[in-house]
């Protein structure tokens, strides 16, 4: 096993458990955070891909992909503040349920 497949490994393993705290959080400020470690797993995925005789590409688009998502966090981040100022919680409503619905 390389070390390419090790760091494979790794931010796919991040990307899966992204995803379910995603899928199954309530609490916006979780979503949030599982949404940073989907694409902190992401990143990782492609500066592993790129391996090292690609020069420094690779680097420059993974720092610009955090510096988005850095910008991406500071907006939702701004978003939930405002979502908690006007219904007064963070979690989100419950998901109607299909049979009282007419």
């Amino acid at each position: 096993m390389s070390v390419t497949d090790v760091w494979m490994i790794a931010g796919g393993g991040l990307m899966l458990i992204g995803l379910t705290g995603f899928l199954f959080a309530r609490h916006l400020l979780r979503r949030l955070l599982a949404f940073n470690i989907t694409g902190s797993g992401a990143l990782l995925m492609v500066l592993a891909l790129s391996g090292n005789d690609r020069g420094l590409a690779p680097a420059l688009l993974v720092l610009t992909g955090m510096l988005v998502a850095l910008g991406a966090t500071a907006l939702g981040l701004f978003l939930l503040r405002l979502w908690q100022q006007q219904s007064g919680h963070t979690d989100l409503p419950p998901p109607p349920d299909p049979d009282l619905d007419p």
